[in-house]
């Protein structure tokens, strides 16, 4: 049997750990990043030949210090610079050399230069789809092309952007260690990173597949290790928990024939009880010894819709109340528009409606297809069936999402005069 797919595995989670070493000891995120990606193309060319080596970390940490070297030399960098990363004697195939794995011995916060590594990815100078980006390179260990393919644009564009990231965080003076002025700013704006991640993953915004896993468990993995090394920090928990309560769903969000199923109608036993289990535990801990975040609420509202044995058995009025308590805590209309359909659940339709009208103007919901979904939805439950037919129609239209569309054509062309 291969072992191409363990030397990937092992490259992946291998890829932040080398990075955070070299940028801890030497600064300069974007060489230390070129290094790092050309010793895992050595490994990836090499290993499935010749064997993985005992210290895989410590070979690639060698390699890309070598490469920092020759990168040195050829521009004549300054002498102590050369002295500090002085080139060693080449791995062999199996063992590598000692004198550059004190990189990692000699950083006892070497577990930590994850988390840096992604508060780093999380720079203010960046834009977001560049953060979003150089997160899922550096600290994902996804290549390029893998990127590139996830946010369906060429692959040279997504080189052109993280060319432009790293340039940009060089410029800044990135480094570790980061400024501690700035670390809940990077920490918030980290978790929105992984946020908008999985939510891409969970529901891609555009495409023929409704779920994209490779992003649900990349952010999935990149969060829970976060919740590892920050084990208090309430809003990571509440990330954390909300993604294992959104991704236990995944199974019974698509029918056999790839057709979307509405959360009312899904089949509750496909559900992930082990992750339910797992998230609500973490909930629970972490409502009870974190202040109150935006995560939390929205956890403790996928926590209600998991706990309840059907549709009809769902606390909507619970619902109401958290999305209430979320709204004062976020600018979003989207949560609005996610209360409207919890208010129509649970005090009728027309009162739904009502809230709904209130974000109906939003700029920010423009292009979204989702008011008109919502609308359509609450329409057909007061009998508004030509209402709710134009405005699933509607939504049809501006959905970029292939199941999705689908889906609303369907209901569109189930509604009866």
């Amino acid at each position: 049997m291969s072992d191409r797919p363990r030397v990937e595995d092992l490259l992946r989670t291998s890829a932040p750990l080398v990075l955070g070493a070299l940028v801890r000891r030497h600064g300069r995120f974007d060489l230390c990043e070129d290094a790092v990606q050309e010793a895992l193309l050595a490994a990836a060319t090499g290993w499935p030949r010749h064997g993985i080596p005992d210290e895989p970390v410590a070979w690639l940490v060698t390699v890309a210090g070598r490469r920092l070297t020759d990168h040195w030399r050829s521009e004549h960098a300054r002498r102590r610079r050369e002295e500090a990363v002085a080139a060693q004697d080449p791995p062999d195939r199996r063992h590598a050399p000692g004198a550059d794995a004190d990189l990692l011995a000699g950083c006892p916060g070497t577990a930590d230069d994850t988390l840096d590594l992604l508060l780093l990815c999380a720079h203010p100078a960046l834009s977001e789809p560049s953060r979003i980006a150089l997160t899922l390179r550096a600290v994902g260990g996804l290549t390029t092309a893998e990127i590139a393919r996830a946010f369906l644009v060429p692959e040279a564009t997504m080189a052109q952007r993280i060319s432009r990231a790293k340039a940009t965080i060089s410029a800044a003076g990135g480094s570790f260690p980061l400024p501690d002025g700035d670390r809940d700013e990077r920490v918030a704006a980290a978790l929105h990173v992984l946020y908008v991640v999985f939510n891409e993953g969970h529901t891609a915004s555009a495409g023929r597949h409704l779920i994209r896993v490779d992003l649900t468990a990349e952010a999935l993995r990149l969060v829970r290790r976060l919740h590892q090394l920050h084990p208090g920090d309430g809003e990571i928990a509440g990330l954390l928990a909300l993604m294992l309560l959104t991704d236990a769903r995944r199974e019974a969000r698509l029918g056999d024939d790839g057709r979307l199923v509405p959360l009312a109608e899904q089949d509750r036993r496909r559900w992930d009880q082990r992750a339910i289990v797992e998230a609500t535990t973490l909930l629970a801990h972490t409502l009870a010894t974190a202040p109150l975040g935006p995560y939390q609420l929205q956890a403790a509202i996928a926590a209600v819709h998991a706990e309840s044995a059907t549709d009809a058995d769902t606390d909507w009025q619970q619902i109401v109340v958290l999305y209430t308590l979320l709204e004062r805590r976020t600018d979003n209309p989207v949560v609005t528009l996610n209360k409207a359909v919890a208010v129509g659940m649970a005090s009728g339709s027309r009162a739904g409606l009502d809230v709904l009208d209130s974000v109906a103007d939003d700029p920010r919901l423009r292009r979204s297809h989702r008011p008109d979904a919502v609308r359509a939805h609450l329409l057909e439950r007061v009998g508004d069936h030509a209402g709710a037919r134009e405005h699933y129609r509607r939504a049809a239209r501006a959905a970029l999402n292939q199941p999705e569309k689908r889906y609303l054509e369907e209901r569109a062309a189930g509604i009866r005069p």
